[in-house]
């Protein structure tokens, strides 16, 4: 079987979504308290927000039932192209990514950095692997990906 076969990809992209929120689930956990009592520090909140509107602005991009919680491309779906995706292909992933920050800096336990570390490194395989199974269905991925950067502009 190869990592390109359906079933795998199904099996693999569900095993990470999973990942994904479990973790999520697990850095809320640790974290809400300090949000919830109002103690997190102001530039936690702040990163908290910026991640939130990144993630409204690239689901504010892209249409219902264009994109997939799974790494693999929905079977119809288009390449977005505007909007957060002018500059970068995971904005959705780049949001978790920025809210996780939040919450490891909010956190009054060390384990909340170390989940925020794994979230990071799942979000990363997802985004490889989609890129993968991406560069072989829209044809203009390959340029699209050339212009553009996996999380963050100009570095990343």
């Amino acid at each position: 079987m190869s990592i390109g076969d359906a079933d795998h990809r199904d099996s693999i992209g569900a095993l990470l979504v999973g990942l994904q929120l479990a973790l999520m689930l697990a850095l809320g956990a640790l974290v809400l308290p300090a949000f919830g009592r109002g103690v997190a520090p102001a530039g936690s909140w702040a990163l908290a927000a910026a991640g939130l509107a990144l993630g409204l602005w690239a689901l504010s991009a892209n249409r219902l039932g264009n994109f997939n919680i799974r790494p693999a491309p929905r079977a119809g779906g288009r390449l977005v192209q505007h909007g957060p995706y002018r500059w970068i292909r995971h904005p959705m992933y780049s949001a978790v990514i920025v809210v996780g920050a939040a919450c490891c800096w909010a956190a009054t336990s060390g384990w909340a950095c170390a989940e925020w570390l794994v979230l990071a490194a799942v979000l990363a395989v997802k985004a490889r692997l989609e890129e993968r199974w991406m560069s072989v269905a829209p044809p203009d991925y390959p340029a699209y990906r050339e212009r553009t950067r996996m999380f963050v502009p100009g570095l990343l």
